[in-house]
């Protein structure tokens, strides 16, 4: 029989009695992969949105000269600075000021709902549709794709918002938090993309 410890054997003291083991948490490693798939997602979209904009005769809809900026730089300008608040909200959590972590993980919820019914009005006040040519079907496919990853986000800040009032949920940090955060994040640097592709860029 091998001398060797496996990592199934349970480690004893001197005393046979079983000591506690940690094993490596590859969660965090999982998630970033993920985000690296979305990103080829993204990209693949930034791609086919330069191809048919270089090459498309007519690319914007007829009677359409161009996206208002104003208001979609407004909300770029509070998504992007939310990144900065859920910065802050870890912060107050890694101090253990779960009140603190609360108003500034609230705001950042409140900051992507801004950005959301921003988006929305948007919407509704575009002259064309998502079948509107080729611009139309991208910028409704972009932005509602991106839209649909600031919604799932703030439903996890939800989430992560309503576990932090739970008795001695966050003791020693929480991995639910950091990965929403890294995900709010991911969805910020996205839009900055997608706002110089299609709102500067045109």
């Amino acid at each position: 029989m091998s001398s060797n410890i496996s990592s199934f054997d349970p480690i004893l003291d001197g005393k046979g009695v079983q000591l506690e083991t940690h094993e490596a948490d590859h969660r965090m490693f999982g998630f970033v992969v993920f985000l690296l798939s979305e990103s080829v997602i993204f990209f693949s979209f930034f791609v086919g949105y330069v191809v048919f904009k270089t090459s498309a005769t007519d690319w914007l809809p007829i009677g359409f000269e161009g996206l208002e900026v104003r208001e979609p730089l407004i909300n770029t300008v509070v998504l992007v600075s939310s990144s900065l608040v859920i910065y802050v909200a870890e912060r107050f959590l890694h101090r253990e000021n779960l009140w603190g972590f609360r108003l500034f993980w609230l705001l950042t919820m409140i900051m992507g709902s801004f950005f959301l019914y921003g988006q929305a009005v948007e919407w509704m006040s575009l002259p064309f549709g998502f079948t509107s040519g080729v611009f139309g079907g991208m910028f409704y496919l972009l932005t509602g794709f991106h839209g649909l990853h600031v919604f799932t986000g703030v439903l996890l800040q939800g989430i992560m918002l309503g576990r932090s009032f739970l008795a001695d949920n966050y003791q020693g940090g929480e991995y639910g938090v950091l990965a929403t955060s890294l995900f709010w994040h991911f969805v910020d640097v996205i839009w900055i993309m997608l706002f110089i592709l299609i709102y500067v860029w045109q």
